[in-house]
């Protein structure tokens, strides 16, 4: 049987998960500059094994503004529509705080009146890398965008991305912007997978988007947008079959690795999909988990501001220079360090199984940072945690309490190398009474990806009132669509499939998406029991109206929790632990408080019951 081997890549360290002949290895390597090195470099590759990836290409390329020359092609009088946007601020009374830039500068925006050749030399006159074209009515047809968009392909000779193919539904100005972030990503997430198919030439390879699925890398190089999210998805998909298998209804995955902290709500077994996400700022509507990601990780650096005050991230070590401790050449203390120097970590542990922690380099480090802000270096380290335990409070709050859901009604879902270390503390702030530590949980995220499915998705914007009969009519359409389209990609039929209806009252603004069969009494059912949950109240005599239909066809995960049993060989089902302790493990720690009681579950699953 050919290996399935899944690739996660961090800030500090590319994690790794094989699955070969019934058995499951995790391990870490350190991530590379050109993260395309460490994953070649991770094991040695066999050409019948399949590589499943989780990426950041998309994000850094995003957030360190190393994105394509591009030019937008729409309606005429339309040119500024990216740049106009809605209404809302990103923060409503600070008059300092701006939108970020348009991704396409104001010459490169091109209006079409009808004149092919004319639009074409001028989008071949502006030399651009990538070109998108986004019409204002091609949710309804895109007819007309896809011939020009073919024309200008033809003709120029670069990419050309068409916004309504990256984005489907209704709302010009979010599809358009949508369709300019992919192309604005394009040339990088391309560049990205095909050094990295140069370097590990195996059978199959998919990539991990946004929303939970697996996609080709052929096909993910011309959708760059729905790679955003590609990482810390994987850490969600993981944490939902968990949930299922433990019958938890109410989980929040909390992923802490080097470089940042990843919290997301999971309900049902499942974790939520829906189309809002933004990202730096910008809008990207494709399908994604809603994941919240803070720069808040082992290698987050304590800092002091100007007025004297301790601060912690979000800027990171990274993996090199890494922490103090590393001896790598890093000399700014980090949550990694000050987790060392207070006894949470022991100081003869070896991370990744290679990379000794050095304590008395910590110590250096916490002692400067303490004598600039004027504490004692214990304060100093205690300071750095109490920090940083403040800001994933503050993420943890944000997709729970903001929502509408108590998290005490929920159990934490703890992993990545320093999720155990911080789990505990935050349960109790928020009054959660459980967390699990997962087996492999150092590697969670990696081993999300041998457990996520091959996914294809369409979508269709409809504006069907309640009770219309063409509701099963264009559900089915919808589901033959992305059946066809499941086919393209895969080579086979798919296993299952769902749908999801953008609903709202007659005359809102807004709409909530619910998974429901084409019925309007369960979509009905569905939408009032999820308004009375998001914002308090529902209107039972107020008719409803179906915005936009999404259809997804899944395949078959390359695993199944069942298969993932039995990883925690030094620790036997049953056995019981009180606090306080540490446990060490090749990839993670665990930090059980006093009156924490930790138990040895039959998948090895570390469950603890805080005090």
């Amino acid at each position: 049987m050919a290996r399935v081997i899944g690739v996660d890549v961090g800030g500090t360290f590319t994690d790794v998960v094989v699955f070969d002949e019934g058995s499951l290895v995790g391990f870490k390597v350190s991530t590379t500059p050109d993260q395309a090195k460490a994953v070649a470099g991770a094991i040695e590759w066999r050409t019948d094994d399949t590589l499943l990836h989780g990426t950041t290409a998309a994000t850094n390329a995003l957030l360190e503004q190393r994105g394509a020359s591009v030019t937008l092609v729409t309606d005429e009088g339309y040119e500024d529509l990216i740049e106009i946007a809605r209404q809302d601020r990103p923060s409503l009374y600070d008059s300092s705080v701006d939108r970020p830039q348009p991704l396409v500068a104001r010459d490169r925006r091109i209006g079409h009146g009808g004149d092919l050749a004319e639009t074409i030399s001028r989008v071949r006159n502006g030399r651009p890398d990538v070109v998108v074209v986004g019409l204002l009515d091609s949710y309804r047809d895109s007819a007309l965008e896809h011939r020009l968009a073919a024309g200008i392909r033809e003709s120029v000779g670069v990419p050309v991305i068409e916004a309504s193919a990256v984005s489907p539904e209704f709302r010009e100005y979010e599809r358009i912007a949508t369709g300019a972030l992919s192309a604005y990503l394009t040339p990088s997430v391309a560049l990205y997978l095909d050094r990295l198919s140069s370097r590990v030439q195996v059978e199959r390879r998919l990539v991990m988007t946004s929303s939970g699925g697996l996609l080709p890398f052929d096909q993910a190089s011309s959708e760059a947008a729905r790679l955003v999210l590609s990482g810390p998805a994987g850490g969600v998909v993981a944490t939902a079959a968990l949930a299922r298998s433990h019958g938890y209804d109410s989980v929040i995955s909390f992923d802490m690795g080097g470089t940042s902290t990843d919290v997301c709500r999971v309900s049902g077994g499942s974790p939520s999909v829906d189309t809002g996400h933004r990202v730096a700022g910008r809008v990207n509507r494709v399908p994604s988990v809603p994941v919240r990601t803070i720069g808040a990780g082992g290698g987050s650096v304590g800092w002091v501001d100007a007025g004297g005050a301790l601060r912690v991230g979000p800027r990171s070590a990274g993996a090199v220079p890494g922490p103090a401790a590393y001896g790598q050449g890093g000399m700014e203390p980090t949550v990694t360090d000050a987790n060392l120097v207070v006894g949470h970590i022991p100081s003869n542990l070896a991370l990744a199984g290679k990379l000794g922690l050095i304590i008395d380099l910590a110590n250096v480090a916490v002692e400067d940072l303490a004598a600039k802000a004027e504490m004692t270096g214990e304060a100093t380290a205690w300071g750095i945690l109490e920090i940083v335990d403040s800001h994933m409070e503050h993420a943890l709050r944000a997709v729970s309490i903001e929502e509408g859901a108590d998290p005490r009604d929920a159990v934490l879902v703890a992993f990545g190398g320093a999720g155990g270390l911080h789990a505990s503390r935050l349960a109790k702030r928020l009054g959660i009474p459980k967390v699990l530590i997962p087996p492999l949980s150092g590697v969670f995220s990696a081993l999300g990806l041998l457990l996520a499915t091959p996914l294809a998705d369409a979508a269709r914007t409809v504006m069907l009132a309640e009770g219309d009969g063409q509701l099963a009519r264009l559900g089915e359409m919808l589901t033959s669509e992305a059946g066809d389209k499941f086919r393209a990609l895969f080579g086979a039929k798919g296993d299952g499939s769902d749908l999801g209806f953008d609903c709202r009252y007659v005359g809102q603004s807004h709409e909530l998406e619910v998974t429901a069969g084409a019925d309007w009494t369960a979509i009905r059912a569905s939408f009032e029991a999820a308004h009375l949950r998001h914002f308090g109240f529902m209107r039972a005599d107020e008719p409803i109206e179906v915005v936009n239909i999404r259809s997804r066809v899944a395949g078959t995960p390359p695993l199944t929790w069942g298969q993932v049993t039995g990883q925690r060989s030094h620790l036997m089902a049953g056995t019981e632990i009180q606090g306080p302790t540490v446990l060490t493990e090749e990839t993670s720690a665990v930090l059980l408080e006093e009156g924490d009681r930790l138990v040895v579950l039959d998948d090895g699953t570390l469950e603890i019951t805080c005090g």
